[in-house]
């Protein structure tokens, strides 16, 4: 049996979306016979029948179905291979692939958007929230182009990891509860608390500072969402260990109480990608973005 013909894949697509040879003729542009010729021929292919033909319209046999479902991501494939060979050759248009924490994304991320649609229309950041060890290990296997994650990372051949921001570490205290100005590892530590996900640097980053104060405290809760975190300090429900971010906590400080920690405490974001001759053109410009807004 030879190959599926991709065009003739998305003419049955376009079928099972619009539901007649006319329509689906009219939305690829081609001649109503040549649309019938696609399935014929991809029915004889495949020796089955793939469509049925009404009175008035013309629905996907079962057959035909389980071909449409498994065809849509053998074309969203293709395309994706199309636009990788476009990025490469051109460097400004493309699709650039990029992981990061949510807390990342809702405090930092924005700004670097909108830099990047400004000065590179062309170019779509595809955004994954992500962890940094699983960000690293995508890099890695060439499923993600840059990510934005906590540093130190262990070496990885081929990827470069830059410094790129510093984020002082704040004890997020509900309004109601009488804290001291400066919170410590002792006092944390007897507080009902809300940490990050376990697999997350940011709760290794806690239980290591709490450790080195000689304290080993368990959270009554775990997540990965800084939000989350914010309002459920909010309710009263723990304190927490985040990230200061001005623009962000502003709106904060009238729900919750930011406190500095002592010792301080800070996390540190790099920017991850593959090194330069690997890297295609619009990674390349998204990178120049971010070191835009890299702290001096």
């Amino acid at each position: 049996m030879r190959q599926l013909n991709l065009d003739q894949l998305r003419t049955l697509i376009a079928i099972a979306d619009l539901g007649t040879f006319s329509a689906a003729a009219q939305a690829l542009h081609l001649a109503q016979p040549t649309v019938s010729l696609h399935i014929s021929e991809l029915e004889s292919r495949l020796g089955a029948k793939l469509v049925a033909r009404g009175s008035r319209s013309v629905s996907v046999t079962p057959a035909g179905a389980a071909l449409v479902e498994r065809g849509r991501r053998l074309l969203r494939d293709a395309d994706e291979a199309i636009e990788a060979v476009h990025r490469q050759a051109e460097g400004r248009l493309g699709r650039v692939r990029l992981g990061t924490s949510t807390g990342v994304v809702i405090d930092l991320l924005p700004q670097v958007l909108e830099a990047l649609q400004a000065s590179h229309p062309g170019i779509d950041v595809e955004v994954s929230i992500l962890g940094s060890s699983e960000a690293m290990e995508r890099l890695a296997q060439g499923t993600l182009d840059i990510g934005l994650v906590a540093v130190p990372q262990p070496p990885l051949r081929e990827l470069v990891v830059t410094p790129w921001r510093s984020q002082p570490m704040m004890a997020f205290v509900p309004p109601k509860w009488k804290a001291p100005r400066r919170v410590t590892p002792a006092w944390l530590a007897t507080q009902p608390l809300i940490f990050n996900d376990a697999r997350t640097h940011m709760y290794r980053l806690a239980v290591e500072w709490f450790a080195n104060a000689g304290h080993a405290p368990r959270a009554r809760i775990e997540l990965n969402y800084d939000v989350a975190i914010r309002s459920l300090v909010a309710a009263g429900y723990g304190a927490a260990m985040l990230p200061l971010t001005p623009s962000t906590d502003e709106a904060w400080h009238e729900r919750v109480q930011i406190l500095p920690l002592s010792p301080p405490l800070t996390r540190r974001l790099g920017i991850a990608h593959r090194d330069k001759g690997a890297m295609d053109g619009a990674t390349a410009r998204v990178v120049e973005v971010l070191h835009q807004f890299k702290q001096r």
